[in-house]
């Protein structure tokens, strides 16, 4: 499927917000690294995949009325087996019958659980006057607390790809801290480059979220990817 019938059957169907399979499909689609993953629509075909895929892995609900999936109890993390994996499953789709019970469920998301590493995020929002914008910035503290961001207009550069992270006051924490060993500052550059293609081809886009990307000594994977059009 083209990138543009992603968002094209998004806007048929009258949603704004795309479904994480599509947002992490179009991230593929423009050589951005994300975990491994399938859309199961039962607990067989999540225990299948998760064999596929290989232990640990993660359980995430997939719906178009569900943007905050931890909050309805639709996350599961860490499981290690196919019982795991099927019990998983039932507990989510109750949690969120209980919850939230006009939701629509598509499937659960089988994922791979990526082992930690130095997070980071990367972000695109649409300026009315100037277009899509890029965003950088470490995870956690970093993002929430602290501010710690920068900015570029779109399309941007590899010099100003590698400017935007040595620009974030927490850089050093990637060139490698006590124990931990230095990120892969390429990766991260690469990865930066190549949102900005996409948001630039598809300029429906109006929000772009990349959080946590985790960052390791060589290569990043992209676990949670939210894309809002307009």
């Amino acid at each position: 499927m083209k990138t543009s019938q992603i968002i094209s059957g998004a806007v048929a169907a009258g949603r704004k917000v795309l479904l994480e399979t599509e947002a992490k499909t179009l991230c593929m689609a423009y050589g951005i690294p994300v975990t491994k993953f399938e859309l199961a629509k039962s607990e067989a075909e999540a225990a299948k995949f998760a064999d596929k895929i290989g232990y640990p892995v993660v359980l995430k609900v997939v719906s178009p009325d569900i943007i905050h999936k931890s909050d309805v109890g639709g996350v599961m993390l860490n499981l290690k087996d196919q019982s795991e994996v099927k019990a998983a499953y039932r507990q989510i789709v109750e949690n969120v019958k209980k919850r939230q019970a006009h939701a629509k469920i598509v499937g659960l998301l089988v994922q791979e659980m990526a082992p930690s590493s130095t997070e980071v995020i990367v972000g695109a929002i649409k300026d009315p006057q100037f277009g899509p914008a890029m965003m950088f910035g470490l995870g956690g503290i970093f993002v929430e607390v602290l501010k710690d961001v920068a900015f570029r207009i779109a399309p941007i550069t590899e010099e100003e790809a590698c400017e935007m992270i040595t620009e974030v006051k927490a850089y050093p924490l990637l060139k490698g801290y006590r124990n931990s060993p230095p990120a892969d500052v390429k990766a991260i550059a690469q990865i930066l480059i190549n949102t900005s293609k996409l948001v630039m081809d598809h300029q429906e886009i109006k929000e772009l979220d990349l959080n946590p990307i985790l960052v390791y000594e060589k290569g990043a994977k992209t676990v949670d990817a939210r894309i809002i059009l307009e």
